[in-house]
């Protein structure tokens, strides 16, 4: 899985709407600006959040972009799942399709696993979060996220880091999605 500069833009504008929730409808000449990316692409990008009701939009003068809902309401999950079309790491976990090999495939479970690891990662952070993050950085190195990383093995998840979940994981039968 690879996310587009599509999908990264559209995170930074969010971002940036939500930092300047304040100053209401903001121009999209100035956030442009503000963000480094050309008019043109950025249109493209307001035009997707804005149908999906992610941001409210006003034309004419005055008129401009801001946030439909408050920045904690808004997930990185959201934002990229709607700009990305899809963020499943193989294409037979993606909607609407049906694999041939399913009901024998034995690396499915394994698709399953990164796919909710990935969706339950970026649903942890909200553009709350990532503006914060922006200014302070440091909570977030090794922030809640990466120690709330579950361990799995198909659909069988450890228990908490006890003595049975060591000998759990020195058998061999559990192994960790995310990063420690």
């Amino acid at each position: 899985m690879m996310i587009s500069s599509k999908g990264r833009y559209a995170l930074r504008v969010m971002i940036d709407l939500a930092e300047h929730a304040e100053e209401g409808y903001i121009p999209l000449q100035t956030i442009a600006a503000r963000q480094g990316i050309s008019e043109k692409y950025l249109e493209s990008i307001l035009a997707v959040l804005s149908k999906a009701k992610l941001l409210d939009a006003v034309r004419g003068k005055g008129g401009g972009y801001r946030l439909a809902r408050p920045a904690a309401g808004y997930t990185a999950f959201e934002i990229l799942s709607l700009t990305e079309g899809t963020l499943a790491p193989v294409t037979c976990l993606e909607t609407g399709q049906q694999c041939e090999n399913a009901k024998n495939c034995r690396t499915l479970p394994l698709w399953q696993g990164l796919d909710r690891t990935i969706a339950d990662y970026l649903g942890r952070y909200t553009l709350a979060d990532l503006a914060r993050m922006e200014k302070d950085p440091e909570p977030y190195k090794k922030g809640a996220a990466h120690r709330a990383a579950p361990f799995i093995f198909f659909n069988t998840r450890c228990p908490s880091r006890s003595s049975s979940w060591r000998a759990c994981r020195r058998s061999g039968r559990y192994r960790r999605d995310a990063p420690a």
